[in-house]
């Protein structure tokens, strides 16, 4: 892109706008660009009419997808700048194929969801959750090393399915305390591996031998049900199950069961389906800790968003490579 004021257009959910990009943001954003529109559809004649002049698409949740008719009705489009982590549900395959660059802020949306990760970690390592749950009704009898021989931080293994950004940002996290960290991942070279100061190993033997699992793969056909019943079979007892990535990732049901007999444990921010029905039996185990998808970019962690695709857009402008550019060869294995 040349050093000319680009044209620009935000498209995402209706609400979402608002969330992400402050007004303060939008001054900065027109201090450097031309906003044509705010976008939440393609078809309609006001859109198209916007779509017409723009040079960048600022988009973000809950956008509609560019599709050949979009990159038809926007001949002049160069760059699409997501401002949240999954972009590939919302690009058609051509528009890498026409040349227009890419640029994700998978990065910064990692961070939230890496610490979230990393404080779990810790908590289910002490054993805090159930301690905490019965405490309520447990006290001046509650022995806690008899309840939990083994609790405690030091020298445990943590096995990290998915070396993905979420999953290297939590290796890196983890490195200051006395964990032992292994990783599992099919397109990790034992290289890559050192790199980032791991052991490499099978998914069945960090599943057998991990005492904290923590889900960071991405959810593609190739991984539902990745760790699957067989998987969670393996598991030592008393170990925990933490998943901040994808429900299907991870047979749920057999999670329950050994959850629920009291064989392990499990701390989920994500589930199948979204909001499990009020009944599960994992809402009243002491051994389950849900929450509602929170492990992402929320509140003030929204304006990490807007500051990257501020600040590709700048990159752009000024005739700098993106800092997060999507590479297509990469798009395949990523969610």
């Amino acid at each position: 892109m040349s050093i000319r004021r680009p044209v620009i257009a935000f498209a995402m959910g209706e609400t979402v706008r608002p969330r992400v990009f402050t007004d303060d943001r939008i001054r900065e954003f027109g201090e450097i660009a031309d906003i044509a529109g705010y976008l939440t559809e393609y078809e309609s004649d006001a859109a198209r009419s916007v779509l017409a002049e723009v040079d960048v698409l600022v988009t973000g949740w809950g956008a509609p997808p560019i599709d050949d008719a979009v990159l038809a009705a926007a001949p002049r489009l160069e760059a699409v700048l997501h401002a949240a982590g999954s972009v590939k549900a919302y690009l058609g395959s051509g528009v890498l194929e026409r040349g227009i660059r890419v640029s994700t802020a998978a990065a910064a949306n990692a961070v939230p969801v890496a610490e979230y990760t990393v404080a779990m970690i810790l908590l289910a390592g002490k054993k805090v959750l159930p301690i905490a749950a019965r405490y309520r009704t447990e006290r001046d009898d509650f022995d806690v090393e008899a309840a939990f021989p083994g609790m405690g931080n030091y020298g445990q293994r943590v096995g990290i399915v998915g070396a993905s950004k979420i999953g290297r940002l939590v290796i890196e996290m983890l490195r200051p305390y006395a964990f032992e960290v292994v990783v599992y991942d099919p397109f990790l070279s034992q290289a890559g591996a050192s790199e980032l100061g791991v052991h490499q190993v099978a998914l069945d033997e960090l599943l057998a031998t991990s005492d904290i699992v923590s889900i960071h793969a991405p959810s593609l056909p190739s991984t539902f049900d990745l760790v699957d019943a067989r998987g969670i079979g393996l598991m030592r007892r008393g170990a925990t199950l933490v998943n901040t990535a994808r429900g299907e990732i991870v047979d749920q049901a057999a999670l329950t069961r050994r959850v629920v007999s009291g064989e392990l444990f499990t701390i989920l921010d994500v589930t199948v389906p979204w909001i499990l029905e009020p009944e599960h039996p994992l809402y009243s185990s002491d051994n389950a800790f849900l929450t509602p998808h929170v492990a992402g970019s929320l509140g003030a962690e929204l304006g990490r968003l807007a500051e990257v695709a501020l600040d590709e857009l700048r990159r752009l402008v000024a005739g700098r490579p993106l800092e997060h550019e999507v590479e297509a060869e990469l798009l395949a294995i990523t969610a």
